[in-house]
């Protein structure tokens, strides 16, 4: 028997089938429950074509139960148990340099238009933040999973991440050498750097967002994911359209999200079940409805239909209060319940509108204790 590796498709299907013996279309299924197409290169061929490969080497057996391939019970030999063995044992300590197509457009930049080549790049970014949002959901949907599978979730997750992380600072140092961005965080300091030590009082300008709502606990209601997904791959290429064709270029807004419910002290008691919002992006006032409607064009291509509350909406908060907190949302109540009770009432003070989180740290990359979050409440009075 040859003792050459097996490739990625063999080395997968042979540790299936060596775990328990498995039909054909079982394979298929946990490839899919485990995401495997979405971490590895398991190329085109054909499931029954490369376990016919791995059985005339002596690795597989099958047993036939019906006359089809699908009815087949294939299991490991010992001499594919062996083999599996020592690939793993190999593959865990030899570190191998993945290369990506990346690798040779990026040497072969200056034969493509600039331009598109900086949106091809935006566009490979903004199909990544879309992977990890669907592995990472495919990972909570199968909880409890055993430690090696939680392992390769993780790995697989940590390497899109560690792309993202590249492509987000490649594709800002390129745009600092053509255009000058606008940065509203900046040019709205006030309203996103505020304190962390107390309430302060802002003005907040009518300003216009790219809004979807919905009901439920953003960490159970999958219509949440589903909303957040939508806006930011909407956002994008309306950034896009905005840089290529109006020549007016700027850096996406954080998420930002208006909370409330029938009883306000559901937010304090945690009764997530019965939470409203209206999840959204702050957008540029020359956003038209025009780009807006190009710009969701490409996400159905996607995502399919669009949800029926995507719009673009101006809020008009006027008067506010608002705090930088830092830690986990969960901790946010008190923080809370000292505005609803000792602040406002102390200012001579009521609710003039919902209350209004912004974003500031992504929760998939920094730590629960490091979250920032701006809490935002529209006040009257006073």
């Amino acid at each position: 028997m040859k003792t050459h590796h097996l490739t990625d498709m063999e080395f997968i299907l042979l540790g299936l089938v060596a775990e328990m013996p498995r039909h054909g279309y079982a394979l298929e299924e946990i490839l899919s429950q485990r995401g495997v197409r979405e971490w590895a290169d398991i190329g085109t061929s054909s499931l029954y074509f490369v376990l016919s490969k791995l059985e005339k080497r002596g690795l597989v057996a099958s047993l036939q139960e019906g006359g089809s391939k699908s009815r087949k019970t294939y299991s490991a030999t010992p001499e594919g148990r062996s083999m599996l063995e020592t690939q793993v044992l190999q593959a865990l300590a030899e570190p191998v340099t993945a290369f990506s197509n990346l690798l040779p457009a990026l040497a072969n930049w200056p034969a493509a238009d600039a331009e598109a080549a900086r949106e091809a790049l935006c566009h490979r970014r903004e199909r990544l933040e879309t992977r990890i949002v669907e592995v990472a959901a495919r990972r909570e949907e199968q909880q409890p999973l055993p430690d090696f599978v939680e392992a390769m979730f993780d790995y697989s997750l940590g390497q899109m991440r560690a792309e993202a992380r590249w492509l987000a600072g490649f594709l800002t140092s390129q745009e600092a050498e053509t255009m000058q961005k606008t940065d509203f965080k900046k040019e709205l300091k006030p309203l996103y750097s505020p304190a962390k030590k107390d309430w302060v009082e802002v003005e907040v300008p009518p300003l216009t967002y790219l809004m979807v709502d919905g009901q439920g606990s953003p960490g159970e209601a999958p219509e949440y994911a589903h909303a957040v997904q939508w806006l930011f791959s909407v956002s994008y290429p309306l950034k896009f359209l905005s840089k290529k064709e109006l020549q007016r270029d700027y850096a996406v807004m954080p998420l930002e999200g208006l909370w409330w419910a029938d009883d306000m002290e559901a937010f304090i008691d945690g009764k997530r079940e019965e939470w409203r919002w209206t999840m959204m992006i702050l957008q540029p006032e020359w956003i038209t409805i025009e780009l807006l409607d190009r710009a969701i064009s490409k996400a159905v291509q996607k995502l399919g239909e669009p949800p029926a509350s995507l719009r673009l909406e101006t809020l008009e908060e006027g008067r506010c209060l608002q705090i930088l907190h830092v830690g986990s949302y969960a901790d946010e109540a008190p923080v809370l319940h000292r505005l609803h009770h000792d602040v406002m009432p102390a200012r001579g003070q009521t609710f003039n509108g919902k209350h209004h989180e912004i974003y500031l740290s992504d929760p998939q990359r920094v730590p629960p204790e490091k979250l920032k979050t701006i809490l935002r409440q529209p006040v009257r009075g006073g």
